[in-house]
């Protein structure tokens, strides 16, 4: 770009504009997702709505790509660019709680930690991620499971109203009575139709939860697995729980002479009555005995960051994910294949629950359409060293392989890498067309395309 154009750009925005020739160029480039090594043109930092409408109308002018930016956690790292123009939205953070209507508004840079801490003050949550550092916007856009959505549903089912910039720069209140297309085709479609400047949440009593993880030795997965797989189908909704594979971490509960041993594990969070856990959760102590446990009460916002330094920034990632509406026996005999071959400390495979709230809701009613689905899989590997990018690829590409003749066609777009576009149909089935002619209305010339891209229908 000539340096009158970053000058313009510059002069529209009240956030900094950070280029190659700026000091802290490098630190503003970065995501979360080390393999996104990408050099944008130029990184806005938002200020407020209006820089938003300026770098899109910006980028549309100049025929610029144009990422944005809210948390950074995007799986394939689209809060980047190669050339382009980064909308990043990370410096807001803001969020407001209305207790008396149970509500809060938040702002698109805000994480999980941000909200819940706001939150967590009036005891009242909304369902979040598996781990605090996740930006509220993606997680949100995308459909959104985590501890509460069996009990609470999908943080989409939960968003009340949505800001949005679109690709014409025009700001939109999307809600169910205003531009009502526009929220439908946000909960749950991504970053395909607009920029979100503002979300509003419904909130629901949380406070107290018995949580936290079970680590059993690798010879009792698959009767956990099965046994998962039944207890989930009637378990109370208010209990979340899920069993994947993971290297011991170096943690005081957990037998020293075990640190780095490869083994099951399952995480469970239990928002009911504190009085009423030890019952519920007998069953699962009972399966086999336990080589470590660190489940007890505490905050809410507790279980939702314990998994934090797991994912810090700057580590190489490389995710897939699935649906299935059965946890099958040939699944079960691939996951026990697969799983305990867990390359890394931080790298995992979590078979997440996804019945209950979300299912009464019709899969037409959102964007996000599989309703029907009990599990959603995930694997992912996370390393720091780019020698092992191939090694690390190829466990999760391979473990996803033989999977999937087990699971439904389509995922959850959250758990996508850069190399699922052709999944996009599948993911959205018979929504697909609706979603695909909202875009041509909202964005016809595909602006917003760093995503998992839903292309604008043929005229």
């Amino acid at each position: 770009m000539a340096g009158h154009t970053v000058d313009d750009l510059r002069e529209r925005t009240r956030g900094a504009v950070v280029t190659p020739q700026d000091r802290g160029y490098d630190e503003a480039r970065k995501v979360y997702n080390a393999t996104a090594d990408r050099r944008p043109a130029a990184v806005v930092r938002c200020a407020n709505a209006g820089d938003v409408m300026a770098t899109v109308n910006y980028a549309r002018e100049m025929g610029l790509d144009l990422a944005v930016r809210g948390g950074g956690h995007s799986a394939p790292g689209y809060g980047t660019c190669d050339d382009g123009v980064v909308a990043d939205l990370s410096g807001l953070r803001g969020v407001r709680v209305d207790p008396a209507t149970r509500t809060a508004r938040a702002e698109p840079g805000a994480t999980w930690g941000d909200l819940n801490a706001a939150t967590h003050a009036f005891g009242l949550a909304t369902t979040g991620g598996i781990v605090s550092t996740t930006g509220i916007a993606g997680l949100t856009l995308g459909g959104g499971f985590g501890y509460l959505c069996r009990t609470m549903g999908l943080t989409c089912d939960n968003l009340l109203s949505a800001d949005v910039v679109t690709a014409d720069g025009q700001f939109l209140t999307a809600d169910a009575d205003r531009n009502a297309d526009l929220f439908w085709a946000l909960r749950g479609g991504g970053g395909n139709f607009g920029v979100v400047t503002s979300f509003e949440y419904r909130l629901s009593p949380v406070s107290q939860v018995v949580a936290g993880p079970m680590l059993f030795e690798l010879e009792h997965m698959e009767n956990i697995l099965k046994f998962y797989r039944e207890f989930i189908q009637d378990a109370p909704e208010q209990l979340f729980l899920f069993p994947g594979f993971q290297t011991a971490p170096p943690l005081p509960f957990i037998p020293e002479d075990r640190h780095g041993d490869i083994l099951g594990i399952v995480v469970v969070c239990w928002s009911g009555p504190v009085e009423d856990a030890d019952r519920v959760l007998r069953p699962l102590r009972d399966l086999a005995p336990r080589v470590a446990e660190a489940v007890g009460p505490m905050p809410y916002p507790a279980i939702n960051s314990a998994f934090d330094p797991l994912l810090p920034p700057g580590l190489r990632e490389y995710w897939k994910g699935s649906f299935a509406t059965e946890l099958t026996d040939a699944a079960i005999a691939a996951h026990l294949e697969h799983g305990p071959r867990v390359p890394t400390l931080s790298s995992t495979m979590h078979i997440y629950p996804v019945n209950g709230a979300p299912q009464r809701v019709a899969p037409e009613a959102t964007a996000y359409s599989y309703r029907e689905a009990t599990f959603s899989t995930v694997i992912l590997a996370v390393w720091d060293d780019p020698a092992g990018d191939e090694a690390q690829t190829s466990w999760v590409r391979d473990y996803y392989a033989a999977v999937a003749p087990h699971s439904e066609p389509g995922g959850y777009i959250n758990f996508m890498g850069e190399d699922d576009q052709d999944r996009v149909e599948d993911n959205y089935r018979g929504n697909f067309a609706r979603l695909a002619a909202l875009k041509r209305q909202y964005d016809p010339d595909n602006l917003f395309h760093l995503n998992q891209n839903i292309k604008p229908a043929a005229a």
